[in-house]
Order: structure tokens, then C-alpha cells, then sequence
């Protein structure tokens, strides 16, 4: 059952090698496959020294294990890569191959961060549009910031969104903000879609109030 679990992981990173262009999304996957094996370690740490022949068993069995983590590992990123990124890695270990890919790819990181804060923080609810997806939009927003190494805690995340509604709301977001609610944004998704439905009842029912004042007697 693991090896077949392990095997249908593996099968994402085949899909798309790394290429230049799609370093974020290729070291997130390789990440979820190498948690699952628990083997993300070799990517952050380097292998320790050899220990010496008196150490205890376990710091050898631990070492040992590195090292045979650290191939297995190896292995994998090289057959995941493009032919020119496999020929200039070859002869590198996994944690130094991940540091120089770190440092090739940053500019790409950078750009893709800020195109990201800027999406999160121009994001406007239009009239018309319904919230629950508006908010999931941004919730995904803030999670790729995250996965970018540039994390936006929960309350600003929640101010951003209450932020970016349409004066409708303005009745939701004076309640919210005057109880000191706090809650996950999850959660804030499912009270905005409350609100939502409400909101719509209100209007039909302003509405079918200026149509009944609308009629005449004759």
C-alpha cells in the first residue's frame, strides 16, 4: 500500500520537469512527494560529518540513513529536470542542488511574489458577483504568498477581505469589527456567504415593497 501510495505521489512530479520557468510550483511538489517518503530533511540539511567508529549506534544508523535518504533523493531531482539543468547538477548533492536552484530561480520568485501581493491587495468584490468565490480567490492568494516564504497573518489577511467588499457589506463588517470577532478565514468565508443571502433578501424585499407602492387604484 506504500509503495503503491509513494508511486502515485511520484507520478505528479513527472508531469511537468523543471524547466527554467516553473521552479515555485516544481519545488512544492517535490516537497509534498519527499514528506510523504520522510525524506523533505535532505533538502535543508546537509549530511553531517561521519562519525567517528566508537559513536554510539544510533548517530551511525542516523548518518547512514542520510546518506542513503541523500541519494535516493538526488536521483529523483536530477530525472526531474530538463536535460541542461540535469548536466549542470550531476555531480551535486540534493541540499546543494536545492540552495543553487534557490538562488538561480530568485529573481522568478521575486517577480512571482510580487505579482502575487499586488493580485491580493487590488482584488475588489464588483455588485454582481458573488462573495464565496471572490473570498476563496483571495484566501488562495495569501496560501501562494505563503508557499512563497512571504506569509500574511490571519488578521490582515482578514482586514484585506473585508477590505475589498462592496459598501453592502458595510453593515457586516461594522458588527464584525465591533464584537472583536476572530475568526479563521475559512470560517469568514462561510459568514460572508450568510451575509450574502441576507443581503439579497433585503433587497427583494425593498423591492417588492416599491412595487406595491407603485400600484394605483382606479
Amino acid at each position: 500500500m506504500a509503495a503503491n501510495t509513494t508511486f502515485s505521489l511520484r507520478s505528479i512530479l513527472e508531469k511537468e520537469k523543471l524547466n527554467g520557468t516553473n521552479y515555485m510550483d516544481w519545488d512544492r511538489n517535490l516537497r509534498i512527494v519527499l514528506k510523504q517518503e520522510r525524506k523533505e530533511y535532505v533538502l535543508d540539511q546537509p549530511i553531517p560529518a561521519e562519525p567517528a567508529a566508537n559513536a554510539a549506534r544510533a548517530i551511525r544508523d542516523a548518518y547512514e540513513r542520510h546518506v542513503r535518504d541523500e541519494v535516493d533523493v538526488t536521483c529523483l531531482m536530477l530525472t526531474i529536470m530538463e536535460a541542461n539543468l540535469q548536466k549542470q547538477f550531476l555531480n551535486r548533492r540534493a541540499h546543494d542542488i536545492s540552495n543553487e536552484l534557490k538562488n538561480l530561480f530568485q529573481k522568478q520568485a521575486r517577480i512571482e511574489r510580487f505579482e502575487t501581493t499586488k493580485a491580493l491587495f487590488h482584488t475588489r468584490l464588483t455588485d454582481g458577483n458573488s462573495v464565496g468565490p471572490h473570498v476563496l480567490k483571495m484566501i488562495g492568494l495569501r496560501d501562494h504568498l505563503e508557499r512563497l516564504g512571504s506569509p500574511i497573518s490571519q488578521e490582515l489577511a482578514t482586514d484585506v477581505i473585508l477590505a475589498s467588499l462592496t459598501p453592502a457589506y458595510d453593515q457586516f463588517i461594522m458588527n464584525y469589527n465591533m464584537h472583536g470577532l476572530e475568526k479563521t478565514l475559512t470560517e469568514l468565508h462561510g459568514m460572508l456567504n450568510s451575509a450574502e443571502q441576507n443581503i439579497k433578501k433585503n433587497r427583494s424585499d425593498i423591492l417588492m415593497v416599491k412595487k406595491g407602492k407603485g400600484f394605483k387604484k382606479h
